[in-house]
Parts: C-alpha cells; sequence; structure tokens
C-alpha cells in the first residue's frame, strides 16, 4: 500500500506540475560554497555538534559532517547551517 501512494503521488506531482519536495515530503537543501546549508522539510533534530548535523527526513536521515558548525536559524521545519560543510549524506531507513 505505501508503493502504491508513493507511485500516485509521484504521477500527481508529475501531472500538475507540483513541487515534488512538497507532495512527496522530501527535503530541500540549498548550499551557497561549503560555508551555508539551509535545509527545509525536516522532520526534526537528532544531533547537533560543532562538527556533525543529523536531521530525520522523510524515509530516513540528512548527515552533514564539517566543522565549526553555528546553527544561525531554526524555525519549524527550516535549519541554517554556517560553518566548513565537508559531507552531505542522505541516509535510507
Amino acid at each position: 500500500m505505501n508503493k502504491f501512494r508513493e507511485k500516485l503521488l509521484t504521477a500527481f506531482t508529475r501531472t500538475f506540475d507540483l513541487p515534488s519536495e512538497v507532495t512527496l515530503q522530501l527535503p530541500r537543501i540549498t548550499m551557497i560554497g561549503a560555508i551555508h546549508a539551509y535545509i527545509e522539510n525536516h522532520q526534526g533534530l537528532l544531533i547537533f555538534t560543532d562538527s556533525e548535523l543529523l536531521l530525520k527526513v522523510h524515509q530516513g536521515r540528512v548527515r552533514i559532517n564539517g566543522d565549526k558548525f553555528v546553527l544561525k536559524m531554526m524555525i519549524d521545519k527550516n535549519i541554517l547551517l554556517e560553518g566548513n560543510i565537508k559531507v552531505v549524506r542522505f541516509e535510507q531507513e
């Protein structure tokens, strides 16, 4: 049933030309060089240190590694991370 729902949402998104990150609950990550990452549509902050950020997202996690991390903003489902970003990785559940 879950696979059917995902296929239906994907077809719906394509048919009506809707942003997939909204309809499929996908995170959107916008980076400015390797110093800023703006993450939208996450489902919770799991780990934050000066060298690691781990966020829960639909169907997994987003892990960002680097150093000198500072959370510049955290509002609702959006985070602005500043620091030296070295790795951005998606981890499936």
